[in-house]
């Protein structure tokens, strides 16, 4: 119980502390490696529940922590790919200048701004990444996250209510990197940038599909994870 109670620990503050550090970000590359940090904290909140006294609780906790590992592996994966698009054309991640930045005309600026109206295709694909990172219901993200909470809810209940808050952290940051680099009028500096190509697209779309799937109809991971994660329940509540 006390090593479960320190991985519920660790998983919150995973949650916390990535979501926090991803908030400050300028840099659209380390802000998804930090929202990455936060994700995982969920992980380790649903493993936690294995040693919930409800078999349904620990078995929705394990089940949550394993899909959230695809899961959030497909949705980062597509982030980084994505950011990568955008950086091969521009040569630079900045959502906002750095106020060091060696152009200091340019220092505390918007990165970017308007590209929705520029590249729409490739708008719409961060979108669809972002929202899935938020964990909106319909993306993978959701059902994944949403058992890590309710297998932990029957063991930790105040820890999960706080790590619930870093649902509302990754809105932030999220939405705030979206509406400072896609939406509002053009930068007129990127009025050149051509939308994502076949090739990228091609890559990209692949995972966007895996996203919906398991959005929208989970149950073949699922029933995958559930009958091995039946049997390490069983092992390890046997030797508590």
């Amino acid at each position: 119980i006390a090593f479960a109670y320190t991985l519920a620990i660790l998983g919150v503050i995973n949650i916390l502390w990535g979501a926090l550090n991803a908030i400050a970000q300028i840099d659209m590359k380390k802000m998804v490696a930090y929202s990455s940090v936060s994700h995982m904290g969920y992980v380790l909140l649903g493993m936690a529940a294995v040693v919930s006294q409800s078999p349904a609780g620990a078995q929705a906790g394990m089940n949550g922590a394993v899909m959230q590992m695809f899961n959030h592996g497909t949705i980062t994966a597509m982030l980084f790919l994505l950011v990568g698009v955008l950086y091969d054309q521009a040569h630079h991640r900045w959502i906002v200048y750095p106020e060091n930045h060696e152009d200091q005309e340019l220092a505390g600026k918007l990165g970017f701004g308007g590209l929705a109206s520029q590249m729409p295709v490739y708008s719409a694909c961060v979108a669809l990444a972002f929202f899935a990172g938020l964990g909106l219901p319909a993306l993978s993200g959701f059902i994944s996250e949403a058992l890590c909470f309710i297998g932990a809810f029957s063991v930790f209940k105040l820890l999960t209510v706080i790590g619930t808050l870093g649902i509302l952290l990754n809105a932030i940051y999220f939405l705030r990197a979206y509406q400072r680099v896609f939406l509002g009028p053009l930068n007129k500096a990127y009025d050149k940038l051509s939308d994502i190509n076949t090739r990228e697209l091609a890559t990209v779309l692949p995972i966007a599909f895996l996203v919906l799937l398991f959005g929208v109809y989970p149950k073949p991971l699922v029933n995958i994870v559930s009958s091995s994660i039946a049997n390490l329940i069983e092992i390890i509540q046997k030797a508590m």
